[in-house]
């Protein structure tokens, strides 16, 4: 099986990468690839026989999209579109990830895929446009809409904890904001059961949620991950939960970022992992990593 991925060197692309076993991953680099131009993507999509898409390249600077909407727009909604136009013409399945971004917060419970969305900023606007495009232009795909994305790989906000914990005695952490942390390694992983699946005549297309079990805060998090952090040695700053208004950003983020994962369970059979042991294993392999050197 032959699959291209755009966003190779993602969080979720460098997961896909590790978990690929025989699937042939091809994953071109920013300067291969330009998810800004159209005709570089129709042109690579039709290069040659391609069993699957998965669409993992985004604009993912939340407040940096704020003052560049050009940019972000042509990367999560005309790339996407242009993949799904592609690919619907070549009759290849599309894989698309997607974000909580394009909820607006304001519900109490857990988001399922067919709530309304409502986008309030430029990151999950055009993120709702890549969805919009995906869905008029190939029937044969899946959206995976996740959440708070976190793993080994790239710049999350654990590595930030981490590194910043090493700096400080004390932090303060937005405590008003809930949402799924989710590890980018069960998200590829996800990805790749929905792949076996992709192409068959059975297909479930659709929209899904995918995060790990559980929710918290940003402070929750923090908290925990520097917890996993204390049991290899390291100290534990003072974690100081503070308001959204305490931490003012170029851009708005949803209150409530809670993600249903009830579909993906029952059409997949995939059942999330609790998201705190998904994190303890990320600080475990940072640490390592860092230790070892690397």
């Amino acid at each position: 099986m032959a699959v291209l991925v755009t966003g190779g060197s993602g969080q979720v692309g460098s997961a896909l990468r590790r978990l690929a076993g025989r699937i042939e991953l091809v994953t071109p680099e920013r300067d291969e690839l330009d998810l800004t131009d159209p005709h570089a993507i129709a042109a690579i999509v039709t290069s040659r026989p391609w069993d699957a898409v998965i669409s993992s390249g985004a604009y993912t600077a939340v407040d940096k999209a704020e003052g560049d909407v050009t940019t972000a727009w042509a990367v999560n909604a005309l790339a996407p579109a242009a993949l799904a136009a592609a690919t619907a013409k070549a009759g290849i399945p599309l894989i698309h990830v997607s974000t909580d971004y394009v909820f607006d917060g304001s519900k109490a419970g857990f988001y399922v895929e067919h709530d309304p969305v409502a986008p309030i900023g430029v990151y999950g606007a055009s993120k709702e446009g890549g969805e919009q495009a995906v869905r008029t232009a190939n029937p044969r795909h899946v959206i995976l809409r996740t959440a708070w994305v976190v793993s080994p790989d790239g710049a999350n906000f654990i590595k930030t904890m981490l590194r910043l914990g090493a700096e400080r005695p004390e932090l303060r952490v937005v405590g008003d904001q809930h949402g799924c942390p989710t590890s980018a390694e069960d998200i590829a992983r996800t990805i790749l059961a929905v792949l076996d699946r992709a192409g068959g005549d059975d297909s479930p297309w659709g929209t899904y949620h995918f995060v790990n079990a559980g929710e918290a805060t940003w402070h929750e998090l923090a908290c925990a991950v520097f917890a996993r952090a204390a049991t290899h040695g390291r100290s534990e700053p003072k974690v100081t939960a503070i308001t959204t208004a305490d931490y003012p950003t170029p851009a708005r983020r949803p209150a409530n970022s809670r993600l249903a994962t009830g579909k993906i369970r029952e059409t997949f059979g995939i059942d999330p992992r609790p998201w705190r042991v998904a994190i303890d294993e990320i600080v475990d392999r940072l640490i390592e990593k860092e230790r070892a050197g690397a």
